[in-house]
């Protein structure tokens, strides 16, 4: 209850009561767990799971999925976004979709199926075809690993061999050939990014690696989530500065909009989010981004949601601009992690 009073206090108002509500049990399942510390087998805990699986979106996107795992159209599934198969399985892990569930099998067997390349990770294309191994991408490679991780596919081989990429990509270990097209060098340099790091890159990065048991993390995985931790507090999150292409005199404007789900792009908030899942919330250089977020916050200790992928999705799963508990969870997560704002 102390470590609650200590992060809610910062806030306008009390979100909790909205967040639990029973009309959102997506939402209400997450919230027992990450803010109020309910195990995974905790009664109320599963009862709002079996109601989150039963109810949109989720209920919505396993309707729309083909029997054989793949949505819109078989194949690699990186096209239409955000409608595609790879963008419906982030976003159901993202949506605490539950993994023993026969559609969420389906799918990730179906991923597995496409998207492993020749190099190692997860790639893919709006095509018809396997990627061949220049389609990998920090990217989508963290979001599916991600995905798949907590799906409990950890143990596949195929996932192994890309995580093993994600940190040879990072560290640069064992790689004998970079691809101009995507990932171009150790460290998140990207050729999307004019071949220098991409913060997007490291940050989707680091929620894979983030998603490995720390018992189950190889040398080499521990030495990647080093450096990408290194290289996000290369800047300050608040500011957002990281390399960004030739040409462009600012950061992307989507950094500074705080949103529910998230695709390839990420914001302040997703920096918080990974460096807090690997030991950091407490870091006084996080301190002006959690000033930042504490400033978006309305009189009622609710964050809207600014980047919803609205009509863009394959059903819809938030409102543009309105207030959003999807947000306010994340927002109140890191606080929460945090204690209060580290000095």
């Amino acid at each position: 209850m102390a470590r609650r009073r200590s992060w809610v206090r910062l806030l306008r108002d009390d979100p909790l009561p909205w967040l639990l509500e029973d009309g959102d049990p997506a939402v209400q399942a997450a919230t027992l767990t990450r803010l109020l510390g309910r195990p995974d087998d905790d009664r109320e805990v599963a009862a709002a799971r079996r109601r989150a699986m039963a109810s949109d979106p989720i209920a919505g996107i396993l309707a729309a999925q083909d029997p054989e795992g793949w949505w819109e159209k078989p194949g690699p599934g990186y096209a239409p976004k955000y409608r595609g198969t790879v963008w419906n399985v982030v976003f159901l892990e993202q949506l605490g979709a539950d993994p023993s569930h026969p559609g969420i099998r389906r799918a990730a067997e179906y991923v597995l199926q496409w998207t492993p390349t020749a190099a190692g990770g997860l790639g893919c294309s709006g095509g018809t075809r396997v990627p061949p191994p220049s389609s990998v991408l920090h990217c989508l490679n963290g979001n599916l690993l991600r995905s798949l991780i907590r799906f409990g596919f950890l143990d596949d081989p195929r996932v192994r061999a890309a995580i093993d990429w994600e940190a040879r990509a990072v560290t640069g270990e064992g790689v004998e050939r970079w691809y101009a097209s995507g990932t171009s060098g150790p460290g998140f340099a990207c050729g999307i990014n004019d071949g220098r790091p991409c913060a997007w890159g490291a940050v989707k990065a680091l929620r894979a690696l983030a998603a490995i048991p720390p018992r189950r993390r190889t040398a080499r995985v521990r030495r990647a989530i080093d450096l990408g931790v290194d290289f996000l507090f290369s800047r300050d999150p608040a500011e957002a500065d990281y390399p960004m292409p030739a040409g462009d005199t600012a950061p992307s404007h989507i950094w500074f909009k705080p949103g529910f789900p998230s695709g390839y792009s990420a914001d302040v908030v997703q920096v918080l989010e990974v460096l807090a899942e690997l030991g950091h919330a407490r870091d006084a250089r996080l301190g002006p981004a959690y000033e930042w977020l504490l400033d978006r916050q309305d009189d009622r200790g609710r964050w809207a949601n600014r980047y919803a992928y609205a009509r863009k999705t394959t059903v819809p799963i938030d409102k543009q601009g309105a207030p959003s508990k999807w947000v306010t969870l994340r927002a109140c997560t890191v606080l929460a992690a945090a204690g209060g704002i580290p000095a």
